[in-house]
């Protein structure tokens, strides 16, 4: 009896595992093939100079923020089309994905705007007067890339919840395609076309952007299955049902990001304080955490779509095991990333600086630093961004945000801060701040995963 309740076990968790990766592979794709837009931006920057790459990676990093936080906020569709997917609701489908139009339509037009006129906050933050005229010529291309960015984020979060994820992949990694070429030859003025700097590259990003949002348009309304929804027929007409649903889930959401991913903006305004130098350390380091993190953030997704398919047929033992099996397999991945940033650290920087450049002398040795640190941080930090995940799909997203919040602002932040500016470990000091942030970020969210998942109903 035993021995068969153990293989039955051991067989309802293999069928998890090969779900969850059924999900997590083509998230994962898309994930890092929009990130590789701005690691790839951040690569040519550092080619181009110095200046340009602290600048430059500044002002990327200020759209990312945005970008996640607006993201994060149509979110909420995810666990809702999972959970009317999971109990073969078509009709709620439809308008939670209508209505979701209408609400990324709503936020892409003010946020574009703020994007456009960015250098003046920037100026009041203290940045050098180059780094505002080179961010803010980046900034103010890449705001007509934000509507077709959010956009094709929500419809990618649509979709996947529908168990289509695998073509999002493929359009996501042939925007990346487009976007590299589109750096080299405007970046560096190559074909016949002028040298336009950082100008030429912001250019390729929203022309790629672009291409990635009508191609997932196109797929949705000639796709066989898909076509068949009226996903558009109503986007016109507010439903406050539908509606309120999505900002109650999804705008706890937005905040939650908002709060991680501005810490990590607030530290690197932090940065430019102490120096070029150490902001450029900073840049090389957050632009190679960005990439390894995508593998977590898209298992993260897929652990809100599985948790919320679960409870779509009641299955609470079901979306429990989803979650755990899913922070699991993070933390696995977490490990293999940290090995590697803490055995390689000289090649990884020399990806986006010359280390034999005698102008890059003092930056290697601080980037090192910085890496370490960042290295030993992402052991956690992949898990809490999973099981964070795994609450989105039981549409727990106030007590996370509250909680990040504490974690992040009023832990990290503080500590950081105080290590930075008030003691000699500088740029070191304001990761480290952060890390420990992140740790009981992540310790927290487990509680909250145990204790909901915990009671007899959900």
């Amino acid at each position: 009896m035993n021995n068969s309740s153990s293989t039955m076990t051991r067989a309802v968790l293999a069928r998890e595992v090969k779900a969850f990766f059924a999900l997590a592979m083509p998230l994962a794709g898309v994930q890092l093939s929009q990130a590789a837009i701005g690691f790839v931006d951040t690569l040519m920057m550092g080619r181009i100079g110095l200046e340009t790459l602290a600048a430059g990676g500044l002002a990327a990093l200020t759209f990312s923020v945005f970008l996640y936080t607006a993201s994060g906020v149509l979110m909420g569709i995810s666990p809702m089309i999972a959970t009317a997917y999971g109990a073969e609701d078509r009709q709620q489908i439809e308008r939670v994905v209508g209505q979701g139009c209408l609400l990324a339509i709503g936020l892409a037009i003010p946020i574009s705007f703020c994007i456009a006129n960015f250098d003046t906050l920037m100026r009041q933050l203290g940045q050098a007067e180059t780094t505002v005229v080179l961010g803010s010529t980046y900034l103010d291309i890449m705001a007509w890339g934000f509507f077709p960015a959010l956009g094709f984020s929500l419809l990618r979060g649509a979709i996947s919840a529908m168990s289509h994820a695998r073509i999002v992949m493929s359009i996501a990694i042939g925007g990346t395609i487009i976007n590299i070429v589109g750096d080299y030859v405007l970046g560096f003025g190559k074909l016949g076309f002028p040298q336009l700097g950082i100008t030429g590259l912001a250019i390729a990003s929203i022309f790629a952007i672009w291409v990635m949002f009508l191609a997932l348009v196109g797929y949705i309304l000639t796709q066989k299955e898909l076509k068949t929804y009226r996903f558009f027929r109503k986007i016109y007409q507010p439903d406050r049902q539908i509606l309120g649903s999505l900002i109650r889930v999804g705008v706890p959401i937005g905040v939650a990001t908002a709060l991680e991913i501005g810490l990590f903006t607030i530290v690197t305004y932090l940065m430019g304080l102490l120096g070029t130098e150490v902001l450029a350390a900073h840049q090389v380091v957050l632009q190679t955490i960005a990439i390894t993190f995508m593998v977590p953030l898209a298992m993260s997704y897929a652990a809100t779509i599985r948790v919320g398919q679960e409870i779509g047929q009641n299955n609470q033992i079901g979306a429990t095991r989803a979650g755990y099996v899913g922070a699991a397999i993070g933390l696995l991945f977490m490990l293999m990333m940290a090995a590697i940033l803490l055995l390689f650290p000289q090649q990884i920087i020399g990806i986006f600086l010359d280390i034999n450049d005698p102008r890059n002398a003092n930056v290697i040795p601080l980037a090192t630093g910085i890496m370490t640190i960042a290295a030993i941080s992402q052991i956690l930090d992949g898990p809490q961004k999973i099981i964070m995940g795994a609450l989105y799909g039981l549409q727990d997203t106030r007590i996370p945000a509250i909680l990040s919040f504490f974690a992040f602002w009023g832990v990290g932040l503080t500590i950081g801060y105080w290590l930075g500016f008030h003691t000699s470990l500088g740029g070191s000091g304001l990761w480290l701040g952060q890390s420990i942030g992140i740790a009981i970020s992540a310790v927290m969210f487990f509680w909250r995963f145990h204790h909901l998942v915990s009671k007899k109903h959900l």
